[in-house]
């Protein structure tokens, strides 16, 4: 006896919206590098001719691409839609909306953090140059300074530069935006849990010549180490959390004692 066909259910095809089609022929140009930055498209009413749609459709595929960071919309006799510079900020702004919405925990994006930071401060060992370190030095410095005059938010502003010219120091643009974009939604975390009366790192200056020390001497494996400890203790004030976060990147066990032996207040 043969078995009943099976029913196979197919959705049905929906045609994309114009304006989202819009948005795609305009990152294609992007893409195709036929548009760069700086660049003014089309008048509103032409790019609705050449593309066969409506004006309005135009206006909320512009509207659509100003909100994602790719266009400017300016008003006046020279205005109209230019494509805009690299937007870092965007990146920044979907992760926050994800993390909002519950599609990120903190926890993940902390734990991210420790692996990405990993990667920059290895690769700033293999090629941070003079100016680099002196740069670094001279920002911890500055942390000294606003440490001991009770600054406390003028250090978290210190540790967002810090972490800035540390990914600045591994020469990959692309660690540089992912970076920026983490440290500053943590920045927002870390500033309301001061203002709530959380203790900061006490012995952050000390911790910070530390590691330059290491980064100098292009020791990749303690630097990373160095800076993996004190990330993981940023994490235990962020989240309240005792356990260490992440799998431990090289040896667990020498990690996981130093993590114990530094432990403290973080930031």
């Amino acid at each position: 006896m043969e078995a009943p066909a099976r029913k196979i259910a197919f959705e049905p095809i929906r045609s994309r919206r114009a304006f989202e089609e819009i948005c795609e022929r305009i990152r294609d140009q992007l893409a195709a590098g036929a548009l760069k930055p700086g660049d003014k498209l089309p008048a509103e009413r032409e790019l609705a001719v050449q593309l066969g749609v409506g004006r309005n459709a135009v206006r909320e595929a512009l509207r659509t691409l100003e909100f994602a960071g790719v266009v400017e919309l300016r008003k006046g006799v020279k205005g109209g839609a230019f494509i805009r510079e690299g937007d870092p900020g965007s990146m920044t702004r979907a992760m926050q909306d994800l993390m909002h919405l519950g599609s990120i925990s903190l926890r993940e994006l902390t734990e991210a953090r420790l692996y990405i930071q990993d990667t920059v401060v290895r690769l700033a060992c293999e090629r941070a140059t003079r100016a680099d370190l002196e740069a670094l030095a001279a920002n911890v410095e500055a942390t000294e300074k606003v440490t001991l005059s009770g600054e406390y938010v003028a250090r978290l502003e210190s540790s967002r530069e810090f972490y800035r010219l540390l990914a600045a120091a591994s020469h990959n643009a692309a660690l540089c935006l992912i970076v920026d974009s983490l440290t500053d939604i943590l920045m927002k975390y870390l500033h309301a849990r001061v203002a709530a009366g959380a203790r900061l790192k006490p012995d952050l200056v000390q911790a910070r010549r530390r590691f330059l020390e290491l980064l100098a001497s292009r020791d990749a494996e303690a630097a990373a180490l160095e800076m993996r400890t004190h990330l993981q203790a940023v994490h235990r004030l962020l989240t309240g959390e005792t356990a260490e976060v992440g799998a431990v990147i090289g040896d667990t066990k020498t990690t996981r004692t130093a993590s114990r032996r530094r432990a403290g207040s973080a930031a």
